[in-house]
């Protein structure tokens, strides 16, 4: 009897003992994987992310490309190679950082945080002289203020300077009988044709994303004072909106002297932005409207087949105001991601090897400003291939469709 209580009393701590080297050696492998899948890269990373409350990795983006098992993010990454390659600190590197903010959104890749605060930080992104110029600079500020996590407060404060700048020059104003963002301030000796409206009100989209960093009631006031006038001036909605979602405009050349591009789809993110702000469902009612009218094929303004646009340069940022507006009601409007996934399915395969122009370059993925496969669009610089600006347009699409994939549709 004592040589068996003696030799259970053995075999229990050695079999305690082996039990705990397996648990060690268990918790070491899980800690190796987790090591391997980059999980503890936030401790190498540039800080941002932890000033910004979000865990992501800390990697090339060549690793995400290589594990990655969506196509349409590896495809954005390639894009935004050549985007690297080509960047500029103009409203073209602006619109290429919202689609990386996206991007970012859904990876948690710390390389494309680190390349839009570190090698090239937002706050010297070149205003312009077009008042839009900086509207995508501020609002690439604000949207990586939203996605690491609302406490990078020296974002806001850099979208807040180019915001007061323009309305101190007098740029928000009532001087052609209603009130909006103009190109340059009333009087200015100036000889250039307006550029479109709906891209100068990308400010009211700007002040709205103010108004909720900061809480202050002037960006709000200002957004309403845009659409909805004063009492005595209107505003844009009653200046240009027909209801149904149709805006009527100045026409002209699409780059220089059209009033609304994109049919107006713009104010479909400026809706958008407003609605957020107000919960006024006229807002959201608008957007969508405009929206439905705008990629239905029987408006004659997109391809029947593949939802690319007929006339006008295939802009990312008209991407970008299409699921602005699906990401309100995505009940509404069902089939939008199906439409954006057709169009950037042509671009991609170079409208499925029948475009008589390139679209996709494969030896670098350039992508193509105009995204008529025959060409002939009306629009700024619609041939150009993998420069910078076609380049930052085409980040931003992708980069937007792969976050509403993520957050909205799987």
């Amino acid at each position: 009897m004592t040589k068996k209580r003696k030799a259970t009393r053995n075999n229990n701590h050695t079999s305690g003992r082996g039990g705990m080297i397996l648990i060690a050696g268990a918790v070491l492998f899980v800690l190796a994987v987790l090591y391997a899948l980059g999980a503890f890269s936030w401790l190498s990373s540039d800080g941002g992310m932890e000033r910004g409350g979000n865990e992501g990795r800390n990697h090339d983006w060549h690793d995400v490309t290589a594990d990655a098992e969506d196509k349409w993010i590896q495809r954005t990454y390639l894009i935004h190679e050549q985007f690297r390659k080509v960047y500029t600190a103009g409203w073209e590197g602006a619109n290429g950082a919202i689609g990386d903010a996206l991007l970012f959104a859904v990876t948690r890749d710390s390389s494309l945080l680190r390349f839009h605060t570190v090698v090239h930080p937002m706050r010297d992104l070149f205003n312009g002289t077009w008042v839009d110029d900086r509207a995508w600079a501020a609002l690439a500020e604000l949207y990586w203020w939203d996605v690491t996590g609302r406490t990078r407060m020296d974002l806001v404060e850099s979208a807040e300077i180019r915001y007061v700048e323009a309305k101190m020059q007098g740029r928000l104003s009532k001087h052609e009988g209603y009130w909006s963002w103009y190109n340059w301030p009333p009087d200015s000796d100036v000889q250039d044709q307006i550029f479109t409206n709906s891209n100068m009100n990308q400010m009211v989209n700007v002040a709205c994303r103010l108004y909720k960093a900061t809480g202050k009631q002037e960006y709000l006031e200002d957004a309403l004072k845009v659409w909805e006038g004063d009492g005595q001036v209107p505003g844009v909605e009653k200046m240009l909106y027909r209801g149904d979602g149709i805006w009527v405009g100045a026409r002209g050349p699409a780059a220089f002297g059209k009033e609304l591009p994109w049919e107006g789809l713009s104010y479909c993110s400026i809706g958008a932005a407003m609605y957020q702000v107000t919960k006024d469902e006229k807002y959201r009612d608008i957007a969508v409207a405009t929206a439905r009218r705008v990629m239905d094929p029987s408006y004659g303004w997109v391809d029947p087949d593949h939802y690319y646009q007929l006339r006008m340069d295939g802009n990312g940022a008209f991407v970008h105001f299409i699921l602005d507006a699906y990401m309100l009601a995505p009940e509404e409007l069902p089939d939008i991601p199906m439409k954006v996934e057709r169009m950037l399915e042509h671009v991609w395969t170079n409208h499925h090897g029948k475009a008589t122009v390139t679209l996709h370059r494969t030896s670098d993925h350039g992508i193509r400003n105009g995204w008529n496969p025959n060409g002939g669009e009306d629009g700024y610089g619609v041939n150009e291939i993998g420069t910078v600006h076609p380049q930052s347009q085409a980040v931003r699409a992708f980069g937007t469709f792969v976050y509403v994939l993520e957050n909205y549709v799987r």
